[in-house]
């Protein structure tokens, strides 16, 4: 495969390109950079970094070979630059010292690499949610602050063209004033799920790093190799531990982060004030884990409400019943406001409804390929806040703020009760057993961050 193929095919080549000259003309040195964690989603953000024609990629780490040599091999054949390759994080630091780190791993481990880069002097983009639990989050931001690094979040879609337009029609009060605010995901399934067996873990897998400092639970993945199969019932590795509470928080801290991140942006809001979330399992079932076999066990539905000063958010998701019966899209969120409603689609564009009828204000979507993002536009932020020392728009605290919305309704629900929210201590007020879930104990070898 040529360069322009691989462009093409992978990159959406003509306009990475013309971004790739931009980048050059504007740059002239390239950063040192590197990546930790080399699948599906982390390929998307190098990417763009390569295509920004701003970044050496150096080095590449990964705890399964099966990611990390294809990874290489694509860089290679894109930009010429050598990568080396790594298994353990801190050996790259020491030997690469680069200057941006890519931090795209599951969520359990975005933590101690960030802290890790920061300290060592690089500038970082991290996949959201922040971390795995609100210690961690705060641990970051600290370490960010404290080191004076640039930490941009993947909150990407404070960066889409047509979202900044919403914002601004929001914001200009054209709803009226906005009085509750619903989000939404509704996806395809249903029916019990069916344990999927423990297999041996690969040669080319270290499945004790790749857990880590979070459980060590029997391996019942994939090769990360062959086509994905969809979400349905997908083992924990690759692709599918968002689903499995040890290492993330179901689908509220996967795509519920975006939208409240979204509904924080847009208002100006920085903390809920008290949050409940209930749900369950009565269509998946009871969660198994065995030595033999294992299901996930996030919940299959869950209902979240956040009571802001100015407003109410409420959170809906389901996993069985994607009928797209919530304006034609699987997920989305409404501002409620005086003057009308304006909805915020996932990749079809926003509509406003005006409270006097008539055809909806439609604006459309414009978002990038593959998978129907705004990560190019979140890397030239990220790049531009490093040339001028300014935050980006995505900043580690900002993006901290909108993960403690969904680890918040993640303590609501395992505790069973609503909980009273301190945003200035930010401590859960009055309950000392959910307020020690802001934490967790890490696995013998690994030392929870302070910062």
């Amino acid at each position: 495969m040529n360069r322009r193929t691989f462009l093409h095919t992978t990159l959406a080549a003509g306009t990475l390109a013309s971004l790739q000259i931009r980048g050059a003309d504007k740059i002239g040195r390239k950063h040192r950079t590197a990546l930790v964690g080399a699948g599906w989603w982390g390929g998307n953000i190098l990417g763009e970094a390569m295509a920004s024609g701003a970044c050496e990629i150096v080095g590449i780490c990964d705890v399964d070979q099966r990611q990390l040599d294809p990874t290489v091999e694509k860089v290679v054949k894109l930009s010429g630059d050598q990568p080396r390759k790594y298994r353990d994080f801190r050996e790259l630091l020491a030997k690469e010292k680069p200057e941006v780190v890519i931090v795209a791993t599951p969520d359990h481990w975005h933590a101690l690499p960030t802290i890790a880069a920061v300290k060592a002097g690089a500038h970082v983009y991290v996949e959201k949610p922040t971390a795995h639990t609100i210690g961690e989050s705060q641990a970051m931001v600290k370490a960010a602050r404290t080191h004076q690094r640039v930490v941009q979040v993947g909150t990407h879609r404070r960066l889409a063209p047509h979202l900044i337009r919403a914002r601004d029609f929001i914001r200009a009060g054209k709803a009226g004033q906005i009085g509750l605010i619903r989000c939404h995901l509704n996806l395809t399934g249903g029916g019990p799920e069916q344990a999927l067996p423990t297999v041996p873990v690969p040669p080319e897998l270290d499945w004790d790093f790749w857990c880590g400092p979070a459980p060590l639970r029997p391996f019942n993945g994939g090769d990360p190799r062959q086509p994905d199969q969809g979400a349905g019932n997908r083992g924990i590795h690759p692709r599918g531990h968002r689903m499995y509470l040890d290492y993330a928080n179901g689908h509220l801290g996967d795509i519920g982060v975006h939208w409240f991140d979204q509904v924080l942006w847009i208002t100006g809001e920085k903390a809920p004030r008290r949050v409940a979330c209930t749900g369950g399992r009565p269509i998946k079932g009871a969660p198994i884990l065995t030595a033999r076999e294992q299901t996930s066990d996030a919940p299959d539905h869950q209902v979240a409400q956040f009571a802001f000063e100015q407003f109410t958010m409420t959170w809906e998701a389901r996993t069985f019943g994607g009928n797209h019966a919530e304006k034609g899209e699987a997920a989305g969120t409404y501002f409620h406001g005086t003057k009308g409603t304006v909805h915020l689609g996932h990749k079809g564009g926003w509509r406003f409804y005006a409270n006097e009828g008539g055809e909806p204000t439609f604006d459309a979507a414009q978002l990038n390929q593959p998978d129907a993002q705004s990560i190019r536009e979140s890397w030239a932020d990220f790049l531009d806040a490093i040339k001028t020392g300014r935050r980006p728009v995505s900043d580690i605290e900002e993006a901290h703020r909108s993960s403690v919305c969904s680890l918040l309704g993640m303590i609501s629900y395992k505790v069973g009760r609503s909980v009273e929210w301190d945003a200035a201590k930010e401590q859960i007020v009055g309950d000392p057993a959910a307020n020690q879930l802001l934490r967790r104990e890490y696995r013998k070898g690994w030392e929870y961050p302070v910062g």
